[in-house]
């Protein structure tokens, strides 16, 4: 079984940055396709960043041009670094990870998704 931890989350002001980290821990062998999904107030959980089992990335259009996910396979986390943000950027940020080489983004990437962290806040402020 695998577990996914978030950590990196906070209060920032927009046009700021922040980092998440993603670490995982028990089941990592095989293909693993890695999101980040985020879920604000009253609104679906929305993909916004993936990377698969052999590096290839996609995008959300919310988030395309400020959002970089990356992974480093001698290390353990996934990262998703945020700049430029704004306060519609302000949600609960999810790693999540498929048992598939790739999974596109799309409204349904959340189906397809195997294992789920418990979530990161970041929240930006005006």
């Amino acid at each position: 079984q695998l577990q996914l931890v978030e950590s990196g989350g906070g209060s920032v002001q927009a046009g700021g940055s922040l980092n998440l980290s993603c670490a995982a821990s028990g089941y990592t062998y095989g293909s693993l396709c890695m999101y980040w999904f985020r879920q604000a107030p009253g609104k679906e959980r929305e993909g916004i960043a993936t990377i698969g089992y052999y590096g290839n990335k996609a995008y959300a259009d919310s988030v395309k041009g400020r959002f970089t996910i990356s992974k480093d396979n001698a290390k353990n986390p996934r990262y998703l670094q945020m700049n430029s943000l704004k306060p519609a950027d302000t949600a609960l940020y999810y790693c999540a990870a498929a048992r598939r080489d790739w999974v596109p983004i799309s409204t349904t990437s959340a189906k397809l998704m195997n294992y789920w962290g418990r979530g990161t806040q970041v929240t930006v402020s005006s």
